[in-house]
């Protein structure tokens, strides 16, 4: 699994690529990266798909309204938590 900063980085670039202007801020526990969504984009069905899966590879996301407009914004956390373990097969109370 790539490291945090590779990560926020990565997905920086992806929202470059899609027309969007990302910026990246430090938060201390993760990486925030803000992008104003254009009035254009708010248009298209294909651009807020295109949105929306870009958002979901993110740890957590989400979009903001004001008076300057929609603004969506991703952050990757930089000392995530492992995964937790599933359990395998029925669970038994017996020895």
């Amino acid at each position: 699994m790539p490291s945090p900063e590779a990560r926020a980085e990565a997905l920086a670039r992806r929202f470059a690529a899609a027309g969007l202007a990302p910026r990246k801020k430090d938060r201390g526990n993760h990486t925030r990266i803000e992008m104003k969504i254009p009035d254009s984009a708010t248009r298209s069905r294909q651009s807020w798909q295109e949105l929306l899966t870009l958002l979901g590879t993110a740890d957590w996301f989400g979009l903001a309204s004001s008076r300057r407009g929609l603004v969506a914004w991703a952050a990757v956390l930089k000392n995530p938590r492992p995964a937790a373990k599933s359990a395998r097969g029925p669970h038994r109370d017996q020895p």
